[in-house]
């Protein structure tokens, strides 16, 4: 009998989300899974895989270079900013994302920390399970989402679901700012109106980043980004915590040079327990889980599956998919 091509799932993880990757796999696969979180466990079991399968792990240089069969590397997710891209072309290995298909998650949580920053929730929680009433304390520092302009930093496929949300279910004024500006008819359907970096720090109530992790965008929100911003601002990140300078974020929540940050990412994951962010009334923040619903696993894991049964087939991979350069 023929050996089936092996896909290595490099993340060490619970039993439940194992068996939800194992029932999207296509028959004419196996899948191992790794057992730990030690890389020279991950380079030995790399050995004989065909595919590798990442979401979170780094996939490091050690490990490329031990999977000596390796045809795809393949992240179900989007960013690669823990891929050792340049081992990869070296090597000859393409690398793909999911494009897509964790846009409606990530745009859910962003809006939903946009709401828990503007209503107070995790405060208004945890009062009320101290035993404390604050039904009139809290009415002056909470806001309406309702028509306020969101600046939108990235006008990818989460920026533009986020956008999409935004605009029509609650009426806000959406300004967005990209390198790559999106065509009229995109910014038309969409509701968003393109305007440059600063003048959109200075004119948004909430700023929404949606940029992947690059040399170019690392710590790109910063002191001088903050100065610009309202002092009444809110600050969401459901990208990458490299994107924010991280002290210079505690910095201004500490002077209230802006008013509040929802996050979903940190400079480092998990935070340290005596990281600042933390211990805020005015943040809100959640485990780097936006894209974490059943719903998007289904959907990201059949879709990493089906590009490496694309190869398999001898098919091209999807250009939204394929890591440029590779």
């Amino acid at each position: 009998m023929t050996e089936k091509p092996l896909v290595f799932c490099l993340d060490f993880l619970p039993a439940a989300v194992r068996e939800l990757i194992a029932g999207q796999k296509p028959e004419h696969l196996d899948l191992v899974f790794a057992e730990s979180s030690e890389e020279e466990e991950r380079a030995a079991r790399a050995r004989d895989a065909d595919y590798i399968l990442c979401s979170w792990t780094p996939v490091s240089g050690q490990v490329i270079e031990a999977a000596g069969k390796l045809k795809l590397i393949q992240k179900y997710g989007i960013g690669v900013d823990k891929i050792d891209l340049k081992v990869a072309a070296r090597r000859g290995v393409p690398v793909c994302i999911a494009a897509g298909a964790n846009a409606v998650a990530v745009a859910e949580t962003a809006i939903a920390l946009m709401l828990a920053v503007y209503k107070r929730l995790c405060l208004a929680h945890n009062s009320l399970r101290a035993g404390q009433w604050l039904k009139w304390d809290l009415r002056t520092g909470c806001y309406e989402l309702w028509k306020k302009t969101v600046g939108i930093v990235g006008g990818g496929n989460i920026g533009r679901a986020v956008a999409k949300r935004l605009s029509h279910g609650f009426e806000c004024r959406v300004l967005y700012y990209d390198v790559l500006r999106l065509p009229q008819e995109t910014e038309a359907a969409l509701g968003m109106t393109y305007a440059p970096m600063e003048e959109l720090l200075r004119r948004s109530d909430i700023v929404s980043l949606h940029v992947p992790l690059t040399p170019e965008t690392r710590g790109f929100i910063g002191a001088k980004a903050f100065a610009l911003m309202k002092p009444t601002a809110v600050l969401i990140n459901t990208a990458r915590g490299g994107v924010v300078d991280e002290p210079a974020l505690i910095e201004a929540l500490r002077k209230g040079t802006i008013a509040g940050a929802g996050l979903d990412v940190f400079a480092k994951e998990p935070p340290d327990r005596d990281n600042p962010l933390l211990q805020m009334d005015n943040v809100v923040v959640t485990p780097h889980n936006g894209g974490g619903t059943v719903d998007t696993m289904k959907r990201i894991v059949s879709h990493a599956f089906e590009n490496i049964m694309r190869v398999e087939r001898g098919e091209p991979l999807p250009e939204a998919d394929r890591v440029k350069g590779i």
